[in-house]
């Protein structure tokens, strides 16, 4: 008899829990983003940046980054988060630390330096060459 009345409660207090936890996710309204970055308009660049968002997201940003959606002919990314969890400077300063421009902040120099020549500014002879456009998925 125990057992018959103890399944109901478990699962009450299962479902209980897993609302309460998705009202939170729920109550921190998600933002979004526009960040513009002067060497960031290949795709080798944008596989670059995203491994690093990624890493720093569960690392340092307490999964607050949701999501993002490059802009490789622009030179921009546009990044949903979660306000309470981390801002668009600390999401500028990941950028600048993974070696990229994030609007009017420069990267890490060290970091910089290890970016291949297709993801350096065109002052440094990167970004796309002519008749090779490097926006497209290889």
């Amino acid at each position: 008899m125990k057992k018959i009345f103890s399944l109901p409660l478990f699962f009450v207090f299962t479902i209980c829990g897993n609302f309460s936890a998705n009202a939170q996710v729920m109550a921190a309204k998600s933002q979004w983003v526009s960040i513009k970055s002067e060497n960031l308009h290949c795709w080798e660049c944008k596989e670059r940046l995203e491994s690093y968002l990624t890493r720093e997201n569960r690392a340092n940003m307490d999964n607050g980054l949701l999501k993002w959606i490059f802009n490789l002919l622009a030179g921009e990314i546009k990044l949903q988060y979660l306000p309470d969890r981390v801002s668009p400077d600390e999401i500028r300063v990941a950028m600048n630390n993974a070696g990229f421009y994030a609007d009017t902040t420069s990267p890490e120099p060290s970091a910089y330096k290890k970016l291949p020549a297709s993801c350096k500014t065109k002052t440094d002879g990167g970004g796309p060459k002519k008749n090779q456009p490097c926006h497209l998925e290889p």
